[in-house]
């Protein structure tokens, strides 16, 4: 099997971390692709560095958060690669970009952090979360609470309880906030 994640901002290279781990471990073949929505290297190397993650296929430097800049990019990598399956995270425009391209190619689409609402409609990442929420085939939902949010609102995609990666993600770096040590993730 072979997963495209894409990534464009500091929490996404975060929350990618541990999932990362996970699909080595489980043999699953994954591309990353960086939009470039961060492109600072403080906001963008640094968590490949730190983090241990391994450099992404794809770097689009769209030095951009408009989705239009993005989406191209990702479809290109995701007509190239032929993946199984698109993975967004969370809720910027990044996510939104991949979510987009991902429908366009006909790719099933796998949303972590499905179902966070803030009821905020005067949030850009409420908008967000609800479309790509609404796009994706397979909804990875960090709580029941979430997860009954999704039924709620009807969404046709398969909800999947799995836990929160931004806890997955402080238990594994917990040492290397504790004590200064850095080890990448493994």
């Amino acid at each position: 099997m072979r997963v495209l994640s894409v990534v464009g901002n500091r929490p996404q290279f975060i929350k990618s971390a541990p999932l990362s781990v996970a699909l080595r471990g489980h043999r699953i073949e994954e591309v990353a692709v960086h939009t470039g929505q961060h492109w600072d290297p403080e906001l963008s190397q640094v968590f490949y560095d730190e983090l241990g993650l391994p450099e992404p296929a794809y770097r689009l430097d769209a030095r951009s958060r408009e989705i239009a800049t993005m989406q191209p990019g990702i479809a290109e990598a995701i007509a190239i690669e032929s993946p199984d399956l698109v993975l967004v995270f969370g809720d910027t425009n990044s996510t939104l970009a991949g979510a987009r391209a991902a429908v366009a190619a006909g790719v099933p689409l796998a949303h972590v952090e499905a179902g966070l609402r803030s009821g905020d409609w005067s949030m850009p990442e409420e908008h967000a979360r609800v479309e790509v929420d609404g796009l994706a085939d397979l909804l990875l939902t960090p709580d029941e609470r979430s997860a009954d949010t999704l039924r709620g609102e009807g969404v046709p995609g398969r909800i999947e309880v799995v836990g929160d990666v931004m806890g997955d993600v402080c238990f594994e770096l917990a040492p290397i906030a504790s004590f200064g040590v850095r080890q990448p993730c493994q």
